[in-house]
């Protein structure tokens, strides 16, 4: 096993991605993704990579989209703002089978809707995976590469500044994945390449001498490997939820905080279980109905306005009182947490609604009250 080191969550995203072989990064500088790009200038080019400090996002995103289709293992990151201008190449990455590692270093927000729901055209999904710490982030990095590769798919990493600027020990561990098939769909031209792959999707091409598939052949394709990455690929953590009476439902970097809470009201005789889901696209659903079985209350935990409680609705089909404890949350100190993301807060929230008790508004740096 490699030594412990300290290092902050960029560094040790970056170093997770250079060891899980990435090739290339393209990025544009925006706080908190500027440490990876920062990072991968320096340390890219010595492990035979390329990174580039794109003009653009949409430059910087199609870089990789490019370098992906050339067989290299390829990332671009950015935060809410620049994945907004991302959101056509994700989704031509989706629908041309490109294997793709966007990494979304959200600011404040937890934008749950972008990471799952998209802004691009046409029928797709991106995996997304919420690591709730470092240690997550190194072993998330390495997963991401591996199901992009996988299923020729876009995978969304959603990080945060807390991941992003929190400094933890670490060996940089590499998870044991399973073996990959070369990549014969890749694009290898003629100049010192076989020419053998003249497109990288299967609507209307494929290998040379091949027609590929029809618009019906194609999107039942499509289909059916979302449906397959669904059934397959879903990930969620829980505790306590077999005699609990209330789950707290929480991603990110909020799972962590909302176990720490969970933790110290089970010592003092609370009946309360938690659940995280790991993948916040495919949705961890039938676990979260089941964790959820024996429950009268479910609530959310979410820097937003309520989003995720959409899935979590859906999931255990209004056989629950279901109510959110989170909120929009921002600070001025540069790190925009804000003072949401404290576990006295997610404690005082549980509370009061376990006692029918309003929750105490708090209020936004320079923005007014919190809604």
């Amino acid at each position: 096993m490699s030594k412990m080191r300290l290092l902050d969550g960029s560094e040790a995203i970056a170093e997770a991605a250079i060891m899980a072989g990435m090739k290339f990064y393209a990025g544009y500088p925006i706080a908190p993704a500027t440490e990876l790009l920062e990072y991968f200038a320096a340390k890219l080019p010595t492990a035979g990579g390329v990174c580039i400090n794109a003009d653009t996002e949409i430059e910087a995103v199609n870089m990789a989209l490019g370098a992906a289709q050339v067989g290299a293992r390829a990332a671009t990151g950015s935060c809410g703002q620049g994945l907004a201008l991302k959101q056509e190449a994700i989704a031509e990455a989706a629908l041309n089978e490109t294997p793709l590692v966007v990494f979304n270093m959200a600011r404040n927000q937890q934008d749950y809707f972008q990471a799952t729901r998209g802004g691009g055209w046409g029928d797709y999904h991106t995996v997304t995976l919420a690591p709730k710490d470092l240690h997550e982030a190194v072993e998330h990095t390495h997963l991401a590469f591996h199901i992009a590769d996988k299923y020729r798919v876009p995978v969304i990493f959603m990080g945060d500044n807390l991941i992003a600027r929190t400094q933890m020990g670490t060996s940089l561990p590499v998870p044991e994945l399973d073996p990959l098939p070369p990549k014969d769909w890749a694009l290898d031209g003629k100049m010192g390449g076989t020419g053998k792959s003249r497109w990288i999707w299967t609507f209307g091409g494929g290998k040379a001498g091949n027609p590929g598939l029809g618009p019906d052949g194609y999107w039942r394709q499509i289909a059916e490997k979302f449906e397959h990455i669904a059934r397959q690929e879903m990930r969620h953590e829980q505790g306590f939820c077999e005699d609990a009476e209330t789950v707290v439902v929480a991603f990110g970097s909020g799972g962590k905080y909302v176990e720490y809470v969970v933790r110290e009201l089970r010592e003092e005789g609370y009946k309360v279980g938690y659940f995280r889901p790991i993948t916040l696209w495919p949705f961890p659903g039938p676990a979260l109905e089941a964790a959820t079985r024996n429950a009268r209350n479910i609530f959310v935990f979410e820097l937003n306005a309520g989003q995720m409680i959409q899935d979590v609705m859906l999931s255990v089909e209004g056989r629950h009182r279901i109510k959110s404890i989170g909120g929009v949350s921002f600070d001025d100190s540069g790190l925009n947490i804000g003072p949401m993301m404290d576990a006295r807060i997610i404690r005082e929230r549980i509370l009061a609604q376990l006692n029918g008790e309003p929750i105490r508004q708090l209020p936004i740096s320079g923005m007014g009250a919190y809604l």
